[in-house]
């Protein structure tokens, strides 16, 4: 069908000015004070715009290809249409009805069946030059026209129209454009719908002509960058008349549930309610340590070197939340689910149990995989759908292997922490995180977010080593400031008394009024000192000893060889002594005939 842009007749279309309009417009806003929003039923995005678009009003996305314009549009259509019951248009320039309704059969939507309802009208408008025919003054009006008629065919309330540049492609003429795009977005006021428009973010004239200025009520810019050869998806809302909202950049996904925004960056610290409960940790001398274990929705970190426990730590608070009928989810970075059921295993844990009561929840991904904010919404979206009371990140600082340090680590505090611990704080979530990092700036940032530090470390300990557990800080807790050896063991993890020295576990019943072993009197401590003292020096001259008795044999055997050798060596001489005399005797002129030999 070709596109005919020219005058209409006034009864096809009911012809108003500008002005005209905009008095309109401003008598409906009169009548109904504050500004209306319009959810678009996009999973973050109305947090972010604290509502949705503006009702009755035009908005503005921009952004370049796959940032997600068309979903975005479409999306808005169509949550409209299945949640709010608001009929809707789609004004395609770029793609056909059948590939629209493909893309969007991906996301569990049949767009043949609502438009044979009559709840939504696509209508594909081809703007090749041989579909066009250019009479008279250039203008709108036949857009116009067939806008209205499919508005007024089912009743809409929500407008998409994609794209407006590929509307002017193949125009030649740019001389009234900021004029006829007023006209447009004043138009769409009056028929009370709300309207998006999508813009190419590679051609900035729509921007230059004032659409973006000073035309739509609302612009969102997508972004769609490359850092570190990881995609990534940002969206911010650049302007938002009569609105408060979110003004930062918000990462969001695209994914077989449609477009997901996560507003980390919205979060806040507020939060009325402060949990008092105390939940065990599943380590009885550790809940003794916390005083009587740690408070539900509290944050905590687990530090230590490799090969200290920290998992292990973390996965028996999660079995002791399975227990008490709770639901857990495990954020895995660095091993594979089965992995982790085979290897607890051999400290007595049975994980798959859990995993089949529907109570433990497995999130395993390499860091590397994705980007940064990709990790978010999907710790987002795991969190709402399966509503955990316990989160485990193993190991959380496994992410700052992802890039440049001077980026990743800043990101890392900011967006993986501090807005994922509030937002798991708000909704009751207590955290548990893993970390292997020791003496940086990273552990430092970490640990300053956390309410609860738990430190692991290894001690040698005469020739043997020894695992040491403390807590450095545990905000609102009166807690131990001892250092306990624990024991990880086929039966699981216990932890022991207070740790007294090298070859030495003092029981938590002979500290009861002793804060710290070092505070024990002399004359107790000497006999253990000198024992221990013993220990070490028996040990040292068995050592010498045996050393001493290698050297003796290896001096033997060099003293043997050489005695050997000089014994050779002697033969040697005595047979070539002895094999010269006989051939000088030889070399000697026989006697002569008749001669006397003088004897």
């Amino acid at each position: 069908m070709a596109v005919m842009l020219q005058s209409i007749e006034p009864l096809e279309l009911e012809e108003k000015s500008l002005l005209q309009m905009v008095d309109e417009f401003a008598q409906n806003a009169n009548a109904s004070p504050g500004l209306l929003k319009c959810p678009t039923g996009i999973e973050g995005f109305d947090e972010i715009t604290m509502g949705g678009l503006p009702r009755n009003r035009t908005s503005l996305v921009r952004g370049g290809p796959g940032c997600g314009k068309t979903l975005l549009a479409m999306e808005f259509l169509l949550h409209g249409i299945l949640d709010s019951d608001e009929p809707g248009v789609f004004v395609a320039f770029d793609e056909g009805a059948r590939e629209l309704a493909q893309n969007v059969a991906s996301l569990g939507h049949d767009l043949p069946q609502l438009i044979a309802e009559g709840r939504l009208f696509v209508d594909e408008i081809s703007m090749g030059r041989v579909d066009i025919e250019e009479t008279g003054r250039y203008g709108l009006e036949a857009l116009l026209v067939r806008l209205q008629r499919a508005i007024d065919a089912i009743g809409a309330k929500r407008v998409a129209i994609d794209s407006l540049e590929s509307f002017f492609a193949g125009i030649p003429t740019e001389k009234n454009l900021r004029a006829e795009l007023k006209q447009l977005c004043m138009w769409l006021k009056t028929k009370h719908v709300t309207t998006i428009i999508t813009s190419e973010g590679t051609q900035d004239a729509l921007a230059t002509q004032g659409l973006q200025g000073y035309v739509t009520d609302c612009v969102i810019s997508l972004d769609n960058r490359v850092t570190g050869q990881l995609a990534t998806r940002s969206l911010r809302v650049v302007k938002y008349r009569g609105s408060a909202h979110g003004t930062n950049e918000y990462p969001f996904t695209i994914g077989s549930q449609g477009l997901s925004v996560l507003p980390i960056t919205a979060l806040s610290l507020a939060n009325d309610h402060a949990p008092t409960e105390r939940i065990s940790t599943g380590l009885a001398g550790l809940d003794e340590m916390l005083g009587g274990g740690c408070f539900r929705g509290s944050s905590l970190l687990i530090a230590g070197p490799p090969g200290a426990g920290k998992s292990s730590v973390a996965i028996l608070m999660a079995q002791a939340a399975c227990r008490r009928g709770e639901k857990v989810v495990y954020f895995a970075f660095e091993e594979p689910p089965a992995q982790i059921i085979r290897n607890m295993r051999s400290i007595g844990v049975d994980l798959q149990p859990l995993v089949d009561q529907g109570l433990l929840l497995f999130h395993a991904v390499r860091p590397t995989s994705e980007g940064l904010e990709q990790h978010l919404v999907s710790i987002w979206r795991e969190v709402h759908a399966f509503e955990p009371d316990l989160a485990v990140f193993d190991p959380v600082t496994s992410l700052a292997t992802m890039g440049p340090d001077l980026e990743v680590k800043p990101m890392l505090t900011r967006m993986m922490l501090t807005q994922i611990l509030d937002f798991m704080k708000s909704r009751g979530i207590t955290t548990v995180c893993t970390t292997g990092l020791q003496g940086v700036d990273i552990e430092a940032g970490v640990s300053l977010l956390m309410d609860i530090w738990i430190q692991l470390k290894d001690t040698d300990a005469a020739g043997e080593y020894r695992r040491g557990l403390s807590v450095f800080k545990a905000r609102g807790t009166a807690h131990s400031t001892q250092v306990r050896e624990y024991m990880i063991s086929d039966d699981g993890i216990e932890v022991l008394g207070p740790y007294a020295g090298p070859g030495h576990i003092r029981t938590a019943g002979t500290c009861l009024d002793q804060a710290s072993p070092d505070r024990a009197e002399p004359a107790q401590r000497r006999p253990r000192e000198v024992e221990d003292k013993r220990s070490v020096l028996e040990a040292r001259v068995a050592a010498l000893r045996t050393e001493l008795e290698g050297e003796e044999d290896e001096l033997l055997r060099v003293l043997t060889d050489e005695k050997l050798a000089q014994t050779i060596i002697g033969e040697d001489r005595q047979f070539l002594t002895t094999r010269r005399e006989l051939s000088d005797r030889a070399q000697e002129p026989p006697p002569a005939a008749g001669s006397i030999r003088s004897l």
